[in-house]
């Protein structure tokens, strides 16, 4: 099980009037959660595209069990899920201490930079994730 965690505190910019975090800032804490995932494997989103590949998101699920208020420290994990063909899953939980507020994944394509034609993920990366 390929798995990296980090801690995220909630910005007040990221609230609404119910000092709740915004529904979309969700995606924005899987993406950070990604990041250190292929960042704890050598394997930053700066290691793809100077291959010339993107790996834009084409599905997203979130759900969200309980809101996260200003200054509550997050704690992500996000874990390779499957990568078929051009695709790649990565599952995601947002604790708030060892409670879980939201858990969800998001779907991505390896695609060409450029042309955004479907590619396979580069051998590399297929054994970094393994």
């Amino acid at each position: 099980m390929v798995k990296a965690e980090l801690k995220y505190r909630v910005l007040y910019s990221h609230t609404d009037v119910m000092g709740i975090a915004n529904n979309e800032r969700y995606l924005e804490y899987f993406e950070a959660g990604r990041n250190e995932l292929m960042r704890s494997r050598g394997f930053p989103y700066t290691e793809l595209e100077k291959l010339k590949i993107g790996l834009p998101l084409i599905e997203a699920k979130i759900k969200y069990i309980a809101g996260a208020k200003y200054d509550d420290e997050l704690r992500i994990t996000a874990e390779m899920g499957k990568m078929q063909g051009v695709r790649l899953t990565i599952n995601y939980k947002i604790f708030v201490g060892e409670k879980l507020i939201a858990e969800g994944y998001t779907e991505h394509a390896f695609v060409k930079l450029g042309s955004l034609k479907p590619v396979r993920p580069p051998e590399e990366f297929i054994n970094i994730f393994k």
